[in-house]
């Protein structure tokens, strides 16, 4: 199938942003938005956001991808995951005029895209569904819980790890002091860091609250060599409101074991862009 992609600009208050539209032959009434995380801009690691709107084009399915305000080409001071409401709103506001039969926006979002895509989908009526890849819920205490729980625990069984300490080439009082840090960590905030732990501790609280008003169909996509992503299945899993948010049957859930946090293998690539597609069209 051929597929076309088009350049846009549009305003976001005073600043002008960047995005492109891949687009398949014929009306669309659904299309995803894909939101990106961290200091990214819009091709994505790995190029994967690029290679995924080719791919939901070729399948039917028009996508955007676009630079927030201060990242890539568009203007405007650099803002924080929590902090781009007006750009997700004017992205959206640009997608659907370029593409006038659109009536569902889906958000696509990896890492803080999806908690930035969580936060806002409950505030906008055009957005119909949610893709969430590695989710972040990140805290000081819940990372550290996750690392002793995942990382120290397989280092500790690893055959490996205990003929490095043997021979010399690790640091055994090193690695226990770290591990006992971590164990500091996780039983509770630190004196002194009150109010950061505070804050941090309110993006679990946000991401629920987002989840919870959003009433559309949403995937989730784990991987499972990602400390960011078992980080959000600990948190999912401590709690009974999470457990029946994602057990939902509105929630669709799969894991790739084997992919790390930004899936930086082609097949890792191509199976996340095929459970998009087939998801997309099942509802």
């Amino acid at each position: 199938m051929t597929i076309e992609e088009h350049a846009l600009a549009f305003r976001c208050h005073e600043d002008w942003l960047y995005g492109v539209v891949s687009l398949p032959p014929g009306e669309c009434t659904r299309g995803v938005l894909i939101v990106v995380g961290g200091p990214q801009y819009r091709a994505g690691s790995h190029r994967q956001f690029t290679l995924l709107a080719r791919s939901l084009a070729q399948n039917g399915i028009a996508a955007m991808r676009f630079d927030y305000r201060g990242m890539g080409d568009s203007q405007g001071e650099p803002r924080d995951f929590l902090s781009v409401e007006d750009d997700l709103r004017a992205a959206i506001d640009a997608f659907t005029s370029a593409v006038p039969g659109l009536r569902d926006i889906v958000l696509w979002g990896l890492c803080d895209g999806a908690s930035a895509s969580v936060t806002y989908a409950a505030t906008d009526a055009r957005v119909r569904g949610l893709v969430l890849l590695n989710p972040w819920v990140r805290t000081d205490n819940g990372i550290a819980r996750t690392t002793l729980k995942h990382y120290y625990r397989e280092r500790l069984m690893d055959a490996a790890f205990w003929r490095d300490v043997l021979r010399g080439k690790l640091s055994y009082t090193r690695s226990l002091k770290s591990m006992l840090q971590l164990a500091r960590m996780a039983l509770g905030s630190p004196s002194g860091a009150r109010a950061k732990a505070s804050d941090q501790d309110a993006l679990p609280d946000r991401m629920y609250a987002g989840m919870h008003a959003f009433d559309g169909p949403v995937l989730v996509v784990l991987s499972g060599a990602d400390l960011t992503a078992r980080e959000f299945c600990d948190l999912a899993q401590a709690t009974p409101k999470w457990q029946r948010l994602l057990g939902a049957r509105r929630v669709t859930r799969f894991q790739l074991d084997q992919a790390d946090h930004t899936f930086s293998r082609q097949a890792w690539r191509d199976q996340v862009a095929r459970w998009t597609g087939d998801w997309m069209r099942s509802w």
